[in-house]
């Protein structure tokens, strides 16, 4: 009887290990111990300055794998230069799936870049997730049912300034400097959609630039002799920085917007003059590690010592570096849900399910959702004024 009782046991014990072999379900790159991702970065090239994404996303990475990983698989990485070259990422992008056999691509930086990849990504059914893109086109689930974006998008950044400034200055006379590519077009059209009737009136002058282009000084000369009171400036960076010179240099004093991508203090204010800078308006969901007011906040504490673990080389005033955070934690919260099941096929399933998960590092009452058919993590912002040394947020949460 004995006997048969540990037959019958040993038999059910093999079950109920093949039953939980058979429980994992694993996608290209994945294995019992590893998660294998990729993504392009510009570590060369026009839009150098964002660099800092990618490396502090692999530092992030270092320490949750030297905590034991994501239910016991360390994420590993690979971080390739693509010099902000769409033709370049397309070539590194198919080198990580085709040749590695990366799970995901994710957070790959730029909208030129991304919007080279995201036709192919779809077509193989590679999971393209947290797109370091505001561009519309990231959050499209029917048209690219294998992509994701993170942030609020800029059509809908672009509506919140209109809203503000229909209500603060409804006769302004409005000059416009953009990148010309998809990002600096789904401004465009969020300003206008977000005047509405007013639009044509309110606008007075536009000029458009190649991220190439050396400098953006004779289009700032151009938009000067409008004679707008009000400057929006919606770019990269480097010609972010160059612009807010400029308009200081020539002797124009407009009240200024720039979009969220070059908010940062650290590659635009200072670069552009601190004194040059003071009164520009743009728009935050991240807490500005240059902000005083979260000078004891457990969230800014917790990445202020990832920083200096993990990132000392990072410049702790560069919002990209809280950004890169922000997008590698939730990643690590989607990898969670997964559980066993790491097919390409559910992981956009889980990244299209996320219910009011908070970040520490996000600004309070902004929360990441995600649905079926809601593939915009970010929808509220708040906006700030940068007072010659930090931001400082005024006003309401938005949701445009």
């Amino acid at each position: 009887m004995i006997r048969r009782s540990l037959a019958v046991l040993c038999v059910l014990t093999t079950f109920v290990a093949a039953l939980a072999h058979a429980e994992k379900r694993y996608g290209p790159g994945v294995t019992d111990t590893e998660i294998l991702l990729g993504q392009t970065m510009p570590y060369s090239g026009p839009a150098s300055t964002y660099g800092t994404y990618g490396k502090a996303q692999l530092a992030f990475f270092r320490m949750i794998n030297e905590r034991g990983g994501v239910n016991g698989r360390k994420i590993k990485l690979l971080s390739l230069d693509d010099g902000y070259s769409p033709p370049r990422t397309v070539e590194q992008v198919r080198k990580l799936v085709e040749q590695e056999q990366v799970l995901a691509i994710f957070s790959s930086f730029g909208t030129p870049t991304n919007t080279a990849i995201v036709k192919y990504l779809n077509l193989k059914k590679v999971p393209h997730l947290f797109v370091t893109s505001g561009a519309a086109e990231f959050a499209d689930p029917k048209t690219y049912p294998w992509t994701m974006g993170w942030r609020v998008n800029y059509v809908s950044e672009a509506k919140a300034y209109a809203k503000y400034l229909l209500q603060a200055r409804p006769n302004a006379r409005i000059a416009v400097l953009y990148q010309h590519d998809d990002a600096g077009k789904d401004y465009m059209r969020g300003l206008r959609e977000g005047l509405g009737g007013s639009a044509d009136k309110m606008i007075v002058a536009e000029a458009s630039f190649e991220i190439t282009d050396p400098t953006v000084d004779s289009q700032i000369v151009t938009l000067k002799a409008s004679a707008a009171d009000t400057l929006f400036i919606f770019s990269s960076a480097k010609p972010a920085a160059q612009a807010i010179r400029k308009v200081w240099d020539v002797g124009w004093r407009p009240l200024q917007f720039v979009g969220n991508p070059a908010a940062s203090v650290a590659t635009v204010m200072k670069p552009a003059g601190l004194e040059k800078s003071v009164g520009i308006i743009s728009g935050a969901f991240l807490k500005d590690p240059t902000d005083s007011h979260w000078q004891n906040d457990p969230g800014r504490k917790e990445w202020l010592d990832f920083m200096k673990q993990y990132y000392p080389e990072g410049d702790v005033t560069d919002l990209y570096n809280v950004y890169a955070y922000a997008t590698a934690q939730t990643l690590v919260q989607v990898l969670r849900q997964c559980g066993d099941d790491l097919t390409r096929e559910n992981l956009v399933r889980q990244a299209a399910n996320l219910n009011n998960l908070e970040l520490p590092i996000l600004i309070p009452g902004i929360r990441v959702n995600t649905g079926p058919h809601d593939y915009s993590p970010l929808e509220q912002m708040q906006l700030q004024r940068f007072d010659g040394k930090q931001w400082v947020l005024f006003g309401d949460i938005i949701t445009p």
